[in-house]
């Protein structure tokens, strides 16, 4: 009877023991969903957050994007089969104006004749145009914007009347405040009467 007893006992320790192991691991698992459950609120709440602050500051991104008529300025082609030698135009691309000047032989001889060290922005005169006998350019004085006038100044360029800047046949400038050459923006020949410029 005694042996009946010690095996009940030690039958009901083991089982107390099982039960108390099975106990820890049902606590821990249920700790695990916890925190798997809580992993997953943080997540989320992250990832909402971070789609709010992108559908906030979108706009402003968006808004800095040209408009659609800007867009359609972004090239421009010129007839240039109306112009004589000597004689120049200005035309609007992209709300600047641009002059294209057909040039005589004696400007692109005086133009290529100028020794680079005597330039404040030395550039050769066959670096800026593509074609000798068209110069294209862009007419903003690069002191401070203004619209040089051409055929003017002490070198037979262009004169710029705000600030006193002078450029010679190739738009390069030699005397006066501006710091460098006027611009050349990207233009190419789409064949002998048209240049398609940027």
């Amino acid at each position: 009877m005694c042996v009946i007893v010690a095996k009940k006992k030690s039958f009901l320790l083991i089982l107390n023991h099982i039960f108390k192991d099975n106990k820890q691991i049902i606590l821990l698992m249920s700790e695990e969903k916890k925190t798997k459950r809580r992993d997953f609120i943080f997540t989320a709440s992250y990832a909402l957050g971070a789609v709010g602050v992108a559908s906030a500051v979108w706009p402003l991104i968006d808004q800095m994007n040209p408009d659609a008529s800007v867009k359609a300025l972004a090239s421009t082609e010129v007839d240039i089969s109306g112009i004589d030698k000597g004689q120049s135009i200005t035309v609007l691309w992209r709300g600047k104006p641009v002059f294209i000047k057909r040039r005589t032989q004696e400007e692109i001889q005086k133009a290529r004749q100028v020794d680079l060290k005597e330039l404040p922005d030395p550039e050769k005169d066959e670096d800026r145009a593509k074609n000798p006998e068209w110069l294209v350019m862009l007419g903003m004085c690069t002191h401070l914007g203004c619209v040089p006038l051409g055929n003017k100044g002490e070198y037979d360029g262009w004169f710029c009347p705000c600030h006193g800047s002078h450029y010679d046949t190739s738009g390069r400038i030699r005397k006066g405040p501006a710091p460098t050459n006027l611009e050349v923006p990207k233009y190419e020949f789409i064949n002998k009467s048209t240049i398609k410029i940027g």
